[in-house]
């Protein structure tokens, strides 16, 4: 597993900053606000507060997602998993569990179809990666019914994360992305799939730069070049053709089994915790189901004078993706199965260079064999 991601030709970096055939249009409209839709929907004073501070607009009312028409932001999944207790067993150690999921950036489009669904430009610009047709609309079944940007067919699934500009030129990451899927808990045998339409958000963008250096997912913060674990865009990124700037953020990965999204798109999900007496991982008790630990690892053709980034949602702290799962259910579980639940570390293909005698989970066409 490659710790950072450098190599850019200068061209390319020139080209990324001018990539408007992606629709791009205005950014950072509106702020997104976490808790958006409460449980009786609307817009909180705070976040009405904070939207006068940064000079963003808010929604002006509530829209529900058709799957969750009572509005009261709780998608129950069907059916529950119920009976699972945390697992604290520990399997042979083994340093890696994990897969890739390698997805292009697809469009740019002010929605969010969690946090503002059927509210299209209430939000402010998201990058898209994945599923092509994402956006205010978007549900479990009309993401099922579209293309996907990533190498696999079977994943489906949005991904987005609040646009980056760099002055009023906008920088897309160019060529597949990598996101992982790991084990977030030491018995990695325990791992399941994500639950078909889960869906959740991974950090906040109204949090401070000391929540977002201290937020669990935080792993290496922002990079460039030889800097690393800033919680602002890096001052000293090197004006080179071999160096971008670079963010590694990781999702809770314990799911409540119950919802598969809740009003504030997070409560459903955890991080793993320490196991009492000892130095293991473990999901908590009031989320024991073991789902895979989502890890973006971005990669921006940007560097040299950073002074002017900003992301859409706001400072460089503020950074968040969200997460819609709309995976082909037998693809995702051959992946889990044969890469987490069989400690490897594979491509997108789920083969492992290091283990060929265990051969692909999928074949040449990232396709189930």
């Amino acid at each position: 597993m490659a710790r950072r991601s450098k190599i850019l030709s200068g061209p390319l970096i020139a080209g990324a900053l001018l990539l408007t055939s992606l629709g791009l249009g205005g950014i950072a409209m509106s702020a997104e606000t976490p808790a958006a839709k409460s449980a009786g929907g609307g817009v909180t004073a705070a976040h009405a507060a904070h939207a006068g501070r940064t000079g963003h607009v808010m929604a002006a009312s509530p829209a529900f997602s058709p799957e969750d028409p009572d509005g009261d932001g709780y998608i129950p999944a069907n059916p529950p998993v119920t009976g699972v207790t945390p697992s604290t067993k520990e399997p042979p150690h083994r340093y890696f569990h994990e897969f890739q999921a390698n997805c292009s950036v697809s469009h740019t489009k002010s929605d969010d179809p969690i946090v503002y669904p059927q509210q299209p430009g209430a939000s402010h610009n998201h990058t898209f990666m994945g599923n092509t047709t994402t956006d205010a609309a978007s549900t479990t079944a009309s993401l099922d019914a579209g293309r996907t940007t990533c190498k696999a067919p079977g994943d489906k699934s949005g991904y987005w994360m609040p646009t980056l500009s760099n002055g009023d030129k906008p920088v897309l990451p160019i060529g597949p992305q990598t996101i992982y899927y790991k084990a977030g808990v030491t018995d990695y045998t325990s791992v399941r799939p994500f639950p078909k339409g889960l869906r959740f958000v991974v950090g906040d963008p109204m949090q401070t730069a000391e929540e977002f250096r201290r937020h669990p997912g935080f792993v290496e913060g922002w990079e460039c070049g030889d800097s690393y674990f800033n919680v602002e865009f890096p001052k000293d990124c090197p004006s080179r053709p071999d160096v971008q700037l670079n963010i590694r953020f990781q999702a809770p990965s314990c799911w409540d089994g119950k919802y598969l999204d809740t009003p504030d798109h997070r409560s459903h999900m955890a991080y793993p915790v320490v196991n009492p007496g000892t130095n293991n991982n473990v999901c908590p008790a009031d989320h024991p189901v073991a789902l895979p630990m989502i890890e973006f690892k971005m990669a921006f053709p940007v560097n040299g004078d950073l002074s002017r980034a900003r992301l859409a949602s706001g400072p460089s702290w503020s950074f968040h993706y969200d997460f819609f799962n709309a995976w082909d259910a037998p693809t995702l579980k051959a992946l889990v199965d044969h890469c987490v639940v069989g400690a490897l570390q594979c491509d997108a293909r789920g083969y492992d260079q290091t283990h060929p005698e265990a051969g692909a989970a999928l074949d040449e066409n990232y396709e189930l064999p």
